[in-house]
């Protein structure tokens, strides 16, 4: 594990072009990351009619968890570090284990779309907006607890640990795919024979804006999980030299650039909060005489 007294070197020794391209790339990646996630949390946190619905709350929720990641980048990616077993220079797991935040996010996010557009009553009365903060707590609250676990117990015990964690991470990702079917569906067939109304095209917008994430988000992350179902049950599987060469794993923290812009991109409402809140304070029109 890292030492405080330790120097920790740098991902790559420079003595090929492809490293001075993989070091560039984590310096933009992680700026990037922290740019647009960091926009995205400022954009709602300061703009209440926002912060009033469940949907921007799970939104706040997983872009803060990005903006982690995208600083997380500057370590992960620019310093030789190998997290697992055995690990070199590791964090005992505390950055990687950011990308679980959304998982269990997203999860919830999907739920509460799937319960606001059927059964609209219900959804008015009880999922309130404490239950949305209950739930995004409880997704940090439990995957920072199984991960205390998994470090304070003993090798052997970790590694049982961490193989049950990836059967239960298949049962969500399985949940999270008929979930983002039966949205699709919904989307297209439900809400079309709908009247036309301003709901009407708030909840085509947040059930659009889900279903896009969650596909982006299982598509770049899922490489990263097979490899380590394969890894774990078999002697294949793919290794790499350290996290800043691991393409599986950069593919997976990806996520932290394209779910904020996606939110942005499908919600006008947030786009103009980012605007207003960041980039038109960052960049301000001039007055014209």
């Amino acid at each position: 594990m890292l030492s405080l007294n330790a120097t920790v070197p740098l991902s790559v020794d420079f003595d090929r072009p492809e490293d001075y391209f993989i070091f560039l790339f984590h310096i933009i990646f992680a700026t990037s990351a922290v740019l647009l996630a960091g926009s995205v949390v400022i954009g709602i946190s300061s703009t209440k009619s926002l912060r009033r619905q469940n949907r921007f709350i799970f939104m706040l929720n997983t872009s803060i968890s990005d903006t982690l990641v995208g600083f997380s980048v500057y370590y992960l990616g620019l310093f030789d570090v190998q997290e697992g077993f055995p690990s070199r220079n590791g964090t005992y797991y505390i950055l990687p284990t950011l990308l679980g935040i959304n998982v269990i996010t997203f999860l919830f996010a999907q739920f509460d779309r799937y319960v606001a557009v059927c059964y609209p009553f219900f959804y008015d009365r009880y999922v309130t907006q404490p239950v949305a903060v209950g739930a995004c707590v409880y997704s940090w609250v439990h995957s920072y607890s199984m991960l205390l676990a998994r470090n304070v117990v003993p090798v052997s015990i970790a590694i049982r640990l961490g193989s049950i964690a990836v059967i239960v991470l298949q049962i969500v990702i399985i949940v999270k795919i008929l979930m983002t079917i039966k949205l699709y569906v919904i989307a297209r067939f439900q809400l079309g024979r709908d009247p036309p109304s301003v709901e009407k095209e708030n909840k085509k917008e947040s059930l659009r804006i889900i279903v896009f994430v969650v596909i982006i988000f299982l598509t770049l992350w899922c490489p990263s999980f097979i490899n380590i179902i394969v890894k774990q049950q078999t002697l294949l599987g793919v290794r790499f030299r350290n996290e800043a060469t691991n393409l599986f794993a950069i593919m997976a923290r990806f996520n932290a650039l394209t779910t904020p812009a996606v939110y942005v991109w499908g919600s006008p409402a947030l786009r103009e909060a980012v605007k207003r809140a960041v980039w038109g304070r960052v960049c301000p029109k001039r007055k014209r005489r």
